[in-house]
């Protein structure tokens, strides 16, 4: 595996779609339980050398998220300070955090590589051993389409969507979650992977996000009907829309050559590219991974042991 890029001597995220029971959690309607059971999630995924969960799924295609109550679904974002630790207090919001064990190092302000990684507030520099880093997912309304249709349209004013389907995400980014997946539904007609107004101009400007945001699994393939019919133009469209990290999973080259090419022609302008570097960059720099990319062997007894059995 390959843990650091020969080049840049970057270290490499490594990441997994962790799925959990939500009905059955949040029929309990214990905040505190579902931190527990980050706290036990997170241990046991660390045990394995990966260090990125795809959880929690507070807005999932209807069937797959904690409630139909968004109150409930709120409240169930206690799971993030349990997968990625505490946020410390006077934290700016929208910053991401991962906590681990300290290094010695407190700062108020750090700049790396010249990026803008931190601005006011105290945040401790740390080494993230028994945390991971979180997604709150599935940006936003794909628990509200059409008939509760996978990848369908949730048609809606503003006022429902801000009421109902956004709330969990200001909760999860007042948490410090590190990360946020775009949907493949739409809102209103528009698909989210190409929503530059929701993703650039609400979650990143107005709520001040400061973490990354992912596509779902070939997601910018979806931009367009059939799947993949224009490559080149989903790449464009869901880039430009805000989407900082896409999985590509089969087709990379592809992808690495026309977003190459997109940038080039400055079809994505240089500041597009600048500012997904540094959000990920950020989100790497506080996870630990510079100082320590590898795994952390002495946790695999934890794997399975009482460490991570919850008795409620």
């Amino acid at each position: 595996m390959f843990i650091k890029s020969k080049k840049l001597n970057l270290p490499t995220l490594y990441l997994w779609s962790k799925y959990f029971y939500l009905w059955d959690v949040s029929i309990v309607k214990d905040p505190a339980l579902v931190r527990k059971i980050g706290e036990a999630t997170a241990l046991e995924v660390r045990a394995t050398g990966i260090q990125y969960a795809f959880a929690p799924c507070i807005a999932g295609r209807c069937y797959e998220s904690y409630s139909e109550d968004h109150k409930i679904v709120q409240a169930m974002t206690e799971i993030i300070p349990g997968l990625q630790g505490d946020i410390p207090a006077n934290s700016p919001k929208g910053v991401p955090f991962v906590a681990g064990n300290m290094l010695g190092m407190k700062f108020y302000i750090a700049t790396w590589l010249g990026y803008f990684l931190h601005c006011t507030g105290f945040i401790g520099l740390v080494r993230a051993m028994k945390k991971v880093i979180a997604c709150a997912k599935h940006y936003v309304g794909d628990g509200g389409t059409t008939k509760g249709i996978n990848m369908n349209n949730t048609v809606i004013d503003r006022h429902g969507l801000l009421s109902i389907h956004m709330p969990a995400y200001y909760n999860s980014i007042i948490k410090g979650v590190s990360t946020i997946m775009v949907s493949y539904s739409s809102v209103n007609n528009k698909t989210m992977h190409a929503n530059c107004d929701l993703v650039t101009g609400f979650l990143k400007k107005t709520l001040n996000f400061r973490g990354f945001v992912i596509s779902d699994w070939q997601g910018i393939d979806r931009i367009t009907s059939p799947p993949h019919s224009n490559y080149t133009y989903s790449i464009q469209t869901g880039i430009n829309a805000g989407i900082d990290m896409v999985m590509v999973p089969l087709n990379y080259t592809e992808f690495i050559d026309d977003l190459t090419l997109l940038v080039k022609s400055k079809a994505i302008p240089i500041s597009r590219i600048d500012d997904a570097v540094k959000r990920i960059l950020r989100v790497k720099f506080v996870m630990g991974l510079f100082e320590d990319p590898l795994a952390d062997y002495s946790l695999v007894n934890k794997l399975g042991s009482k460490d991570v059995n919850i008795d409620k």
